[in-house]
C-alpha cells in the first residue's frame, strides 16, 4: 500500500453505517498544523553517523518531529536549562541519551533530567554502544526509562528508534505538562 493510502471512516447516522473514502492528507502542511501535534525530541548524541540515521528513522515513522541535537552532555544540561527559564513549552516530549559523552557523560545528564520536577516525567531512553552491565544498573537506578545498546547494523538501528519513537507516542501514555 502507498503512503497515500486511503482510509475509510464509518460513521453511524440513524442506525444506517455509510461508507467516506478520504485521502490521507497527512502530508500537507496545512493539515499537519491543525491535525498533527509536532513531537520535540531532544538527541544528546556526539556521533555524527548516529544523528544522522536516528534523523533518518524519525522521516521512516512518518510523524512530525522537531529534533534538537546536543552534542555533549553540558550542551543538554544548558539546553535543557534554558528551555526551563524561557521556553518550557518547548521543553522536549522524549529524551535519547547516550551514555559515552564529552564533558558531561549520559549519566550526569540523566542525574540532572531526573532530580529535576520539571524534566523528571520524560521519558529518557539510554541509547548506547555500551552493553556494560555497571552502566544498564546505574541507568535503571537512576530512573531512566530504557536502555537500549545501539545495534551494530545501520538498518537494524533505524528499525529499533522507529519501534521506540512508535511505542512512546502511539502507546504508552505520558503526562502532558501545562506550563
Amino acid at each position: 500500500m502507498e503512503k497515500a493510502a486511503i482510509f475509510t471512516l464509518l460513521f453511524l447516522f440513524t442506525k444506517k453505517i455509510t461508507k467516506f473514502r478520504l485521502l490521507d492528507l497527512s502530508h500537507c502542511d496545512f493539515i499537519k498544523s491543525c491535525f498533527m501535534k509536532e513531537t520535540r525530541l531532544l538527541l544528546v548524541e556526539d556521533n555524527e553517523g548516529d544523528i544522522l540515521l536516528t534523523k533518518e528513522a524519525m522521516e521512516s515513522v512518518n510523524i512530525p518531529i522537531q529534533i534538537d541535537i546536543a552534542k555533549n552532555g553540558m550542551m543538554a544540561i544548558e539546553w535543557l536549562t534554558e528551555k526551563l527559564k524561557n521556553e518550557k513549552k518547548h521543553l522536549p516530549e522524549i529524551i535519547f541519551l547516550d551514555i559515552n559523552l564529552p564533558k558531561k557523560n549520559g549519566h550526569e545528564v540523566l542525574s540532572f533530567i531526573k532530580s529535576n520536577p520539571d524534566l523528571k516525567h520524560i521519558p529518557t531512553i539510554m541509547l548506547t554502544t555500551s552493553s556494560y552491565e555497571k552502566d544498564i544498573e546505574y541507568s535503571y537506578q537512576n530512573q531512566a526509562n530504557c536502555y537500549i545498546t545501539k545495534p551494530v547494523d545501520a538498518l537494524e538501528y533505524i528499525e529499533i528508534v522507529g519501534k521506540m519513537m512508535d511505542f512512546w507516542l502511539n502507546i504508552a501514555k505520558i503526562p502532558e505538562l501545562k506550563f
